[in-house]
């Protein structure tokens, strides 16, 4: 798959077939995270994968939204520190982080779907976390139940030009 098409093709999964994703696969979509910009190269995350099926269930409660971890073939966890210097900009960054690993998935054809987490004291037992890491956020990874990915035509967005100003609003 071509950049745009990966990009024009990612949309929120949130059902998957249960088909396994390769260790090679899996490790080209951290990859992408690891790879992403951070402020000031920080890089203030770390990720950890999780396959392990009970694990993913038990994972799917840390949220009201997290469902679909539980059917997922795989999720990731982005876990920051508690550096007050980091926190300032973290979110940007973990959000870079986050896209860069799901436009590596839809390369490869799998989908994606985050998830937050409120559930910090269950999120941590889970992931064996130390006590000065958090889970900010997971992302799910699997074959798209319903419809593979392909480029969306339609996508259900503002219109361009309502979006898009240019020298000033």
């Amino acid at each position: 798959m071509q950049t745009w098409d990966a990009i024009t093709s990612r949309r929120n999964v949130r059902s998957y077939t249960g088909q396994p994703i390769s260790p090679e696969h899996l490790d080209q979509i951290l990859e992408a995270g690891r790879r992403a910009p951070s402020s000031r190269n920080t890089q203030p995350w770390d990720f950890v994968l999780v396959t392990d099926r009970d694990q993913l269930q038990e994972l799917s409660k840390v949220w009201v939204g997290a469902g679909h971890l539980a059917s997922a073939a795989a999720a990731v966890a982005l876990i920051l520190g508690d550096d007050p210097e980091h926190a300032r900009r973290a979110q940007f960054d973990l959000g870079q982080a986050t896209m860069s690993m799901m436009i590596a998935a839809a390369d490869l054809g799998i989908g994606s779907g985050h998830a937050g987490v409120g559930d910090q004291e269950l999120a941590g037992q889970l992931l064996g976390l130390p006590a000065d890491k958090t889970c900010a956020f997971l992302i799910a990874f699997g074959y798209p139940a319903d419809r593979p990915l392909a480029p969306i035509k339609r996508p259900d967005r503002r219109p361009f030009d309502e979006v898009v100003h240019r020298g000033r609003w």
